[in-house]
């Protein structure tokens, strides 16, 4: 009697790409925003002396820098080690992350000329990031990848504020007074940040996930209008979901944007990313039953006491089992003086909470 090899278990049935499309999980998965950073010992020591994008364009450090937390927390997927800007520079756009700072853009767009001077994002300059996502979806196994790029709003914050911004006024000044102009900007940027992600579906991606870090600074109304529209446009060009074109789950996520959730899943988005400002069981609320939700632990309380880290987390595994499927995650990213060894608590911590 001869019996067939076994199948190798393949991203495609992991836990996370299941949440994500609401089917069931033998435990609740776990990633972490901004895993793959400052936080770990390991990281620091690979990065010295190589600035931020420069990291992010060497294939060798991406691939390292990427698998860091897999190995150390053994969270349920890997994030790429990217960054939000790193399509405009790939580009040409003159943009230096300066240390305490951030991102800061040499020429600011700040006319309707600067709009259409912009350059646009060729695939063949991003042979970088097609070598590095296949050797980590080569690396990773059973451990799905997840894609990253920033959302057109984001970017086109960072492009006419010239740099981090508290108010963001200047870019609504923009977008209220130059309507075309400001649809334009966007547009391009919807075609670079879709180009972006393509590639890494392409070469093995299990997920992607659209940042839109700034969103929250807008209305209801004008973030239906003036920018769902052309995060829309993202992921419709990754392709057709029906013909089974570049379809994975897809995730979208903004900082403040609890008056924004039931527009976020709009996007075209599998999984709606949620902050630490609303409660789970409220978001499941406001999404609605179609969507999976991910979050939502207050990056803060990883630094508090391990009674206080239980307590949460435990909090955010029982609201999260109001919706579709739940991705544990934090609310926003890893805080840089976060120890290590918390992390990794909290994973094994949301494992044993969430076995089925």
């Amino acid at each position: 009697m001869s019996t067939a090899p076994a199948v190798p278990p393949s991203p495609a049935d992991s836990d996370l790409v299941r949440a994500a499309r609401g089917l069931p999980v033998d435990r609740t998965p776990v990633w972490f925003m901004r895993q793959a950073g400052r936080s770990l010992p390991e990281y620091r020591a690979l990065r010295a002396g190589t600035a931020m994008l420069q990291a992010c364009q060497d294939p060798d450090l991406v691939t390292e820098i990427t698998l860091q937390p897999v190995r150390r927390h053994g969270v349920d997927a890997a994030i790429l080690f990217s960054d939000i800007v790193l399509p405009l520079v790939v580009a040409g756009v003159d943009i230096e992350i300066k240390p305490g700072v951030g991102p800061v853009v040499a020429s600011p767009v700040r006319t309707v000329a600067d709009v259409d001077a912009l350059p646009g994002l060729e695939p063949d300059r991003l042979d970088f990031l097609a070598t590095a996502v296949r050797r980590l979806v080569a690396e990773l196994g059973p451990t799905p990848l997840i894609g990253f790029a920033g959302a057109p709003f984001t970017l086109a914050t960072y492009l006419i504020e010239g740099g981090p911004s508290k108010e963001h006024a200047r870019t609504k000044a923009f977008m209220y007074a130059e309507p075309e102009a400001w649809t334009r900007l966007l547009e391009r940027l919807a075609v670079s940040a879709a180009t972006f992600l393509r590639v890494q579906v392409d070469n093995g991606a299990s997920a992607v996930q659209l940042f839109d870090s700034w969103a929250g600074v807008l209305s209801a109304a004008d973030y239906a209008a003036r920018v769902l529209p052309h995060s829309r446009a993202v992921f419709d060009g990754l392709g057709d979901r029906e013909r089974g074109e570049r379809d994975v789950p897809r995730v979208h996520f903004g900082v403040g944007t609890g008056e924004l959730l039931p527009l976020l899943g709009d996007v075209g988005a599998d999984v709606v990313g949620v902050d630490w400002r609303v409660p789970l069981d409220e978001a499941a609320r406001r999404v609605g039953p179609q969507r999976t939700l991910q979050g939502n632990l207050d990056p803060a309380v990883l630094l508090a006491d391990r009674e206080t880290v239980d307590r949460e987390v435990r909090r955010v595994v029982e609201q999260g089992r109001a919706a579709r499927g739940h991705v544990f995650n934090l609310g926003h990213g890893v805080l840089p003086e976060t120890d290590p060894g918390v992390l990794t608590h909290v994973v094994e911590l949301v494992h044993e909470l969430s076995q089925r």
